[in-house]
């Protein structure tokens, strides 16, 4: 083994980062033994140098991040501060100057992967980021790697553990959406705004990362398309629960039926009970990935929190270094492919909607034949009125996006139709 140990520098040292410095310090033996040369700490970025961090020598703390990256005799530097700059700028210094970079920034990589990747290649370093997506569970890596032989067709999965939380207590307990909310921030599941979670921003940029490594593309966020779960009621679990199906907000990464466009999308979606997915509970992530050799994989864990995300972090830590000791570096950004991004109006797909109608004969007859004038087939229609007042839900069978886009704005205008209650899609059939 060699001697001289490899030097690694912290950006960052909140839940994750102080996780991942306790476990470099913890098992220091371990990874000293599986890379083949001791790794040592050499310093630790932090916004606020004041507070007490256990564990951490105190002389290794610095709010000067620039200068960190800068020393010229980092073997790898690990990035956990998030968000776009200043961590853009000190990744690429970092390969500026000699070190390899491990990232856990979903949105940097999403918004600038294709540059950071460039950069890394004419520096000769590796940038590494297992933790972007989906915590513990490894999904980078096995479709990077273990699939690179195969076609991947489709990636789909529930790769945030807030929104799992909530939509599985709305369908376990019968909870409206706010209360079910407030239950995990209680309980630390949300962050005071849960803007990113909900609204789908954290899971379409995982979708980008997820569709370009499946599809030898690239993806960037601007190219999902993003739908929030907020506007989820008690009532469409309900409809959803009389269809034999739960609703999970989905990233769903497909390929073409010809193989010549992706699609790349993040929106609640109906499942069907028998499903995989439907299975999930809590804060738990799971893909399901479907390929031409290997079929059908399922990868499943939890997806969030400092110890799972920090057990990413150092499996590609210990990855890295050994390719640093060969004097190698691992695979880079494949993009050969360069397949054009659809739009969502061509996704096909089959819907649920629930309309408010007035209860009075020729009704259903009216909203059939707007569905017909727009190329979308009702599979199945339940109606159910009361006192001048009706609801219809209307399952169609395949359609594109833009044909059943069209007939809502259609139904919206007959006089009949008192408002569009819910427009929901129905996945993984």
């Amino acid at each position: 083994m060699r001697t001289r140990p490899l030097k690694v520098a912290l950006l960052g040292c909140g839940v994750v980062g102080s996780e991942v410095a306790r476990i470099m310090t913890t098992h220091a033996d371990d990874l000293a033994a599986r890379i083949g040369a001791p790794v040592e700490l050499a310093g630790v970025a932090v916004r606020r140098p004041g507070k007490v961090r256990e564990g951490i020598d105190p002389d290794l703390v610095t709010t000067d991040a620039t200068a960190l990256v800068k020393r010229g005799d980092l073997d790898v530097v690990v990035e956990v501060i998030g968000g776009i700059e200043p961590a853009r700028s000190l990744i690429t210094t970092a390969f500026e100057h000699g070190a390899s970079v491990v990232s856990a920034n979903k949105a940097l990589l999403a918004q600038d992967g294709a540059a950071l990747h460039a950069a890394a290649e004419e520096h000769g370093r590796d940038l590494y980021y297992e933790a972007a997506v989906a915590g513990a569970i490894p999904l980078i890596r096995p479709l990077r790697e273990s699939l690179a032989g195969d076609k991947v067709n489709r990636v789909l999965g529930i790769v945030n553990g807030t929104t799992n939380f909530i939509l599985d207590k709305m369908d376990s307990t019968g909870a409206g959406y706010q209360e079910a909310l407030d239950e995990a921030t209680a309980l630390g599941y949300a962050e005071a705004d849960p803007t990113a979670d909900v609204e789908g921003f954290d899971a379409a940029a995982k979708a980008a990362i997820l569709a370009g490594i499946a599809f030898h593309t690239r993806v960037r966020l601007d190219d999902v398309y993003r739908e929030g779960m907020s506007e989820v009621t008690a009532a469409d679990f309900r409809s959803a629960a009389e269809m034999g199906c739960t609703i999970k907000l989905l990233a769903i990464c497909e390929r073409a039926a010809d193989g010549a466009s992706v699609t790349a999308r993040v929106h609640p979606a109906m499942i069907p009970l028998s499903h995989p997915l439907a299975s999930v509970r809590g804060a738990y992530n799971a893909v399901f990935v479907e390929s031409d050799a290997s079929g059908q994989l399922m990868f499943y864990g939890p997806g969030a929190g400092g110890s799972p995300t920090a057990s990413a972090v150092l499996g590609d830590l210990v990855a890295v270094c050994r390719n640093r000791l060969n004097g190698a570096t691992g695979p880079g950004e494949s993009a050969y492919a360069a397949l054009p991004v659809s739009p969502m109006g061509e996704v096909v797909t089959r819907y649920h909607i629930s309309l408010d109608v007035a209860d009075k004969p020729g009704v259903l007859a009216q909203v059939a034949t707007v569905f017909a004038e727009h190329g979308v087939s009702i599979d199945t229609v339940r109606q159910q009125g009361k006192d001048g007042e009706a609801s219809l839900v209307v399952v169609t069978h395949r359609a594109s996006d833009a044909s059943l886009t069209g007939t809502v704005e259609a139904l919206r205008k007959l006089d009949t139709v008192r408002g569009v209650a819910s427009i929901m899609r129905v996945e993984g059939e």
